[in-house]
């Protein structure tokens, strides 16, 4: 992998609650001048997008904890669209999966999957979740036509897993998020199968490369 490649494969992603417009600025130029992809809350996705539209933009519904009402997520999700949002990350109902309702999960996600032309990642939250658990959430993405699993929002304690990439790459294409900080742990998730990674180190990951 050259460094185009892995700039490609990072969603340079500011998302905490104290996010601001100029933090939102910040990692879109970064996003711009490295060449990666930026991942950014949705209050700010139309303004993203008017400072900096060539730089692909992804932002995130349900978040972080996945509960909102499925009617909520859907226009959640079509704003975030209008607003030029080219992907979407959202969280599955996580109480949902783990009482065992696999068929109000599936509905959660096809929700969002038919209410917009873009891309779809679906949060699982892996640190959540046992293994059983963790092959039905990417099961349930699997059949409602999800374009990503993610393993993580970065809001639980515990982040990406090589094993967990490992088992959710049987499913569908993986996105690895949560704990990234450095080219090291980085590589070791695009071997295990993640095809994408989110971090809010994008940079240091890229120099780190370099270095």
């Amino acid at each position: 992998m050259n460094e185009t490649e892995l700039a490609g494969a990072i969603d340079h992603t500011v998302l905490g609650p104290e996010t601001t417009l100029v933090d939102v600025k910040t990692v879109l130029d970064e996003a711009e001048e490295y060449g990666m992809n930026a991942c950014i809350p949705p209050c700010y996705v139309a303004e993203a997008d008017e400072y900096a539209p060539d730089v692909p933009l992804a932002t995130v519904v349900g978040f972080p904890h996945g509960q909102h009402a499925i009617d909520a997520k859907r226009e959640e999700a079509v704003v975030a669209w209008d607003d030029g949002a080219d992907e979407l990350d959202m969280v599955i109902n996580i109480g949902r999966l783990k009482s065992g309702e696999h068929g109000a999960v599936k509905a959660d996600i096809e929700e969002i999957v038919a209410a917009v032309p873009i891309p779809v990642k679906v949060i699982i939250e892996t640190a959540l979740l046992n293994d059983e658990e963790k092959h039905d959430a990417c099961r349930l993405a699997q059949e409602a036509d999800a374009a990503f699993v993610k393993t993580s929002t970065g809001f639980a304690d515990g982040g990406a897993e090589i094993e967990d990439v490992e088992l959710m790459a049987e499913y569908l294409p993986v996105k690895a998020s949560g704990g990234i900080g450095d080219y090291q742990k980085a590589n070791a998730m695009l071997d295990a199968g993640a095809q994408r990674i989110g971090a809010s180190s994008g940079v240091e990951i890229v120099e780190d490369f370099r270095g």
